[in-house]
Order: structure tokens, then sequence, then C-alpha cells
């Protein structure tokens, strides 16, 4: 087991203002999903998206041709205000992290690679910004747990899936982010993006995604470890 040093008292402020962030964001969730449920028991579907259900819930509160209980409506006002109230409050963390990402040099640096934000850069340099205590990437990837699993029998070794130890918060976030890369990369013609789509031709979308957040949390270390600057043609030569 791999262990980081002692952390500073910036980097657990840090971790406080992202696990507040995270609570507040999986309180939203299940809101949107009570909110949608008690539509869809009286009929009323919308589709999928927060976006969408931002946008149909002042026309089904104030109209009253769409069938809905008045006791249901009067509800629905008050779990929508409860939404407003919650994205107000997300959208105050969002303006902290860009603010502290705005003032440190090594997520500025982290945040050159496409797929680590403001968000996941700032958690990464919360969790382990001494990455020097990690022989190389893959330690470091394996401490978040995006390194496959492997079985051993025979002499035969198996590889499975990532094994998911470590910080799922991380984790979860750099996967993310790969996601939203790989949404971007089409049309691209730098060896990255060609890279990531031949990637894409063998492989099904979801061990792609987890692929590249594997070799960011890669490049995070590197970048980390060494206090260089991204260098895109360095990550293609390694793929």
């Amino acid at each position: 087991m791999r262990f980081v040093p002692v952390k500073s008292a910036e980097q657990l402020a840090i971790q406080a203002i992202h696990r507040i962030r995270s609570r507040l964001v999986a309180n939203r969730v299940r809101l949107v999903n009570q909110i949608r449920g008690l539509l869809g028991e009286h009929g009323v579907i919308i589709a999928q998206a927060i976006g969408n259900l931002r946008r149909a819930l002042p026309r089904i509160v104030d109209e009253e041709s769409n069938g809905l209980n008045s006791i249901v409506r009067e509800l629905i006002g008050e779990l929508r205000e409860e939404l407003i109230d919650l994205d107000r409050r997300v959208a105050i963390y969002d303006r902290k992290i860009r603010e502290l990402y705005r003032t440190s040099e090594a997520c500025q640096r982290l945040g050159m690679d496409e797929g680590i934000g403001p968000i996941t850069a700032t958690a990464l340099v919360a969790a382990a910004s001494d990455a020097k205590c990690f022989k190389n990437g893959r330690q470091f990837a394996a401490w978040i747990g995006l390194v496959p699993r492997q079985r051993s029998s025979g002499g035969r070794s198996r590889l499975l899936g990532i094994s998911k130890r470590g910080d799922r918060y991380l984790r979860t976030l750099l996967i993310h982010g790969a996601r939203a890369a790989l949404g971007r990369i089409r049309g691209k013609q730098d060896p990255r993006s060609l890279w990531l789509l031949k990637a894409r031709e063998r492989h099904h979308p979801n061990v792609v995604a987890v692929a590249l957040a594997n070799k960011n949390a890669r490049i995070a270390w590197s970048l980390l470890a060494s206090g260089m600057s991204y260098d895109q043609r360095l990550t293609v030569s390694s793929a």
C-alpha cells in the first residue's frame, strides 16, 4: 500500500470544499430523481438531462391545464425552489474551486491536459501535491484504482477490470473528464486524437474512457513530480 505525506492545512481546506460540493451535487441528483418520479406517476414525462427539467418546471408549476392535482403542483413548486437553492449553492463552490485553480501554478499545469479541468486539477493537488512519494505514474494510477486487477494461475497472468481501490472521488473525476475529452475528438487530426479514435474502433467506449483516465493520471503524476509543463507530443509518444 502506498501512502502520501501528511497533508497541509491548505490541502485539507481544498478537500473540504470538494467534499461539501460533492455532497451538494449528490443531494441535487437525488432531488432531481425524486421530482422525475413524482411527475412520472402523474403521466408527466421529461426528457433526460437536468437542463430539460429546469426548463419544464416553471411551465408545470404555473399551468393549471396540465391535469396535475393542485396538491402535487404545490409540492413540485416547493421542490423547484429547493432545486434552485441547490444550484445556487453548487455554483458558489464552483466559483471557489475556479479561484483556487487560477491561483495555483500546479493546477494550471495539470489543466493543460485535455480531460483535466479545474475541479479535477484542484482535487489532485489537494490529494497528492508531492507526487514524488510514488515511484512512477503506474503506482499513482494504482493508488487511484485505475489499473487492471490481475489473477495469476499456473504461471499465466490474466488482466481483469480496474481494481477500483483507492480514492473513489479522484477516479470518478478522471473518468468523467476522459469521457468529456472523448466526446470532442471527432474531426481532430492531432496524434492524441487519432490514437483515441483507433482505440474506439477496437474497444467499447467505456474501456477507452478508463484507459484515457489511466493515462491522464500518469500524466498528472509526471507533471506534479517533475514540475514540467504539459507537452502533448511526449504523451502520444508513450502511448
